[in-house]
């Protein structure tokens, strides 16, 4: 997916800069990048953070960047930040989120005959680079930032490094987070609010849909109103979002919980302890083990200081490899066990598979999964937070095509927890995974965990629902 972060302030930024930026390494496994306007210009550096963790690669141009106002950036795909040269001036921007029409968007700007786009690996066109060309077809930066959010089907956020200050600007349907934080003499805004605490920057307020505001170290002056629709993607608070962060309000860690003792309510499998399959799992399996009163155990440990997240690894062998070696049993704690795990969602299975079938080896008598979201079922259109290259790769789609599921309305009533095709659905998942037994969350319950309204949320990876 990616994540971003922005400082402005009255003294050097570099030091906030670089640490705001870490606290979105969750976000993304391959780009770095940061850059500072300073002396009329911008000093910029792009790192491959493949296999190593953005402080290590960045800690040694930290000497030659000196500025008070900068921004940052950690991407699963292209290099960013770019540095652009316009009639508007030169500025850096980075954007998140993904551009559903970029071909249709390229052809209309070749038409113009003055654009041309640097490529990416692939032959694809960097969509930074992209949203730079939308916003320098106007007279200003705000009529150029409007232009691209009414323009762009998907979703993209962006902040942009001006002369004048900091653009931040939130897509236009809210689907990714952007929140200002304020302290004494400085302003930052980031995907991530947990970036917030420990640099001293109190969370002052998230962006509202499509809103724009130019930032300095004084504050920021809304120059665009935000929408009233909003789209944020709930799978935030189920598995990508960091459990410090708030959202609309809502804590990661906190709606986690609940969604665990949702998860809890009427059920009544017999085990020896709850845990949660680490990290995202955790919060889940706590919220479950309390509302049942139940002890809380890990039998599997989490390696974290080399390995990065498994769902957004570069290819499939690559996240298998990262699914095993980052978590590692401990024998004397499963064996003779009947136990139950929570688990965010399930995407694949493969990894999960991987990891069960490891319990068993170890001795687990019995191995109950309870997930915290409803079973995946179509591919994000919004936002680039998974790598399935279909979404015939998901577990229940997998289930369903061995079900003889095709038809949009029989995937409508699989998805429909209860129905006749929805139990049939979980249970060829259950015995895809070796599950003693395996439930998942009601769409309902998880909305409720959340705690805003239906209409505020994205739901498509379950529902469909646009």
């Amino acid at each position: 997916m990616g994540g971003f972060f922005a400082v402005a302030a009255r003294s050097d930024c570099v030091s906030d800069l670089f640490y705001g930026t870490d606290y979105h390494s969750h976000l993304g496994t391959r780009r770095g990048g940061l850059a500072v306007r300073s002396n009329g210009g911008c000093t910029r550096f792009i790192h491959d953070i493949t296999g190593t963790p953005f402080r290590s690669k960045f800690e040694p141009d930290l000497p030659k960047l000196h500025g008070r106002w900068g921004l940052g950036i950690i991407s699963d795909y292209e290099d960013q930040p770019l540095i652009i040269g316009s009639h508007l001036g030169q500025y850096a921007i980075v954007t998140v989120g993904r551009i559903l029409n970029a071909d249709a968007l390229a052809r209309q700007a070749f038409r113009q005959r003055a654009t041309h786009f640097s490529e990416m690996s692939g032959g694809q066109i960097n969509p930074t680079e992209l949203v730079a060309t939308l916003i320098n077809q106007e007279a200003s930066f705000e009529e150029g930032i409007r232009r691209a959010q009414e323009t762009i089907e998907g979703s993209c956020s962006m902040l942009l490094l001006t002369e004048k200050g900091i653009y931040a600007a939130r897509d236009r349907l809210g689907r990714t987070p952007v929140v200002l934080g304020a302290r004494s003499g400085a302003y930052a805004a980031a995907l991530e609010s947990c970036s917030f605490p420990n640099l001293g920057f109190d969370h002052e307020r998230d962006l509202g849909p499509g809103e724009v505001v130019l930032m300095t170290e004084d504050g920021a002056e809304t120059l665009r109103a935000p929408g009233r629709r909003m789209q944020i993607c709930t799978f935030l608070w189920v598995y990508y979002g960091y459990p410090a962060s708030n959202y609309e309000g809502v804590n990661v860690e906190v709606a986690r919980n609940r969604c665990g003792a949702a998860l809890a309510k009427d059920d009544d499998v017999e085990v020896d302890f709850v845990s949660g399959i680490p990290d995202s799992g955790t919060g889940h399996a706590l919220g479950y083990a309390n509302a049942r009163r139940l002890p809380y155990e890990r039998p599997f440990v989490k390696y974290t200081p080399t390995w990065p997240r498994g769902l957004i690894g570069q290819d499939q062998s690559v996240r298998d490899l990262v699914a095993r070696m980052k978590l590692i049993p401990i024998a004397e704690i499963i064996r003779g066990k009947k136990m139950l795990f929570c688990e965010d969602s399930i995407v694949r299975g493969t990894q999960l598979r991987g990891a069960i079938q490891r319990l068993y080896d170890c001795g687990a008598r019995e191995v109950h999964m309870r997930v915290a979201c409803p079973p995946l079922a179509y591919s994000c259109k919004f936002l680039n937070f998974s790598r399935w290259r279909s979404e015939l790769d998901l577990a229940a789609r997998k289930a369903m095509k061995e079900l003889a599921v095709g038809a949009e309305p029989d995937l409508r009533e699989c998805v429909t927890c209860g129905s006749e095709k929805n139990r049939a659905v979980v249970e060829r998942v259950r015995q895809m995974l070796h599950l003693s037994t395996l439930k998942y969350q009601r769409l309902e319950d998880l909305v409720a965990a959340i705690g805003l309204p239906r209409e505020k949320l994205c739901t498509y990876c379950w529902d469909g629902t646009e």
